[in-house]
């Protein structure tokens, strides 16, 4: 396997935990979204969206959107799992992931963080990001129950879309002070391998 992304991007960040936790051996090809490598033809041709991540199989197949990637893992390669066995449970780590990867990534990621500025200033930028994770992350900590894990004693689908948002809300200088619920979902994985090697300081493209 193959995966397309980018060390500072949370969506490839996510899968690349997932493939961590599967115990999955892939190899990675990066795509500098700063220099707007996501849209070079011969990515295109991965990937209409112009997006990362994206996984090539060894068949090539290639698959797209890091939640659906994600399931794919869950679907494909069941052990560990990601999503809890009772069907509530599955639906509230859904509803936590869809909460970050639906709702609030979209509406400050670089893509749109790009457009804001050309609109309206690098300062409204950043007040745009800020805010965005900010409120996003309130509707998050009230819908988890740390137990260590976001939604109890077991690592889910949740907990990998949690902490690669984190690194977003760092780099846009949001106080964690309000949030103990999600600061405890990452402190409960900091020495974990598979978030450990998943993080953007130890991938090849990281600068």
């Amino acid at each position: 396997m193959r995966l397309h992304g980018y060390f500072r991007s949370t969506a490839t960040w996510r899968v690349r935990i997932g493939l961590h936790l599967k115990g999955l051996a892939f190899e990675t090809a990066a795509h500098d979204l700063r220099a707007g490598a996501q849209r070079h033809p011969d990515y295109l041709a991965l990937n209409p969206q112009g997006l990362v991540p994206a996984l090539e199989l060894a068949d090539g197949t290639v698959l797209t959107q890091s939640l659906a990637i994600l399931e794919w893992l869950e679907e494909t390669h069941p052990a560990p799992p990601l999503l809890p066995a009772d069907p509530i449970g599955r639906a509230r780590a859904r509803a936590v992931a869809l909460a970050i990867a639906a709702d609030l990534h979209p509406v400050q990621n670089l893509g749109v963080l790009k457009r804001v500025e050309a609109l309206a200033g690098a300062d409204a930028t950043r007040q745009w990001a800020h805010d965005t994770i900010r409120q996003g992350l309130l509707a998050v900590e009230a819908m988890i129950a740390p137990a260590p894990h976001a939604l109890g004693a077991a690592i889910t689908l949740a907990d990998l879309v949690i902490v690669p948002q984190l690194g977003n809300a760092r780099r846009f200088g949001v106080d964690l002070g309000p949030f103990p619920g999600i600061r405890a979902v990452e402190a409960a994985v900091a020495d974990h391998p598979a978030f450990l090697a998943a993080r953007p300081e130890a991938q090849g493209d990281a600068a």
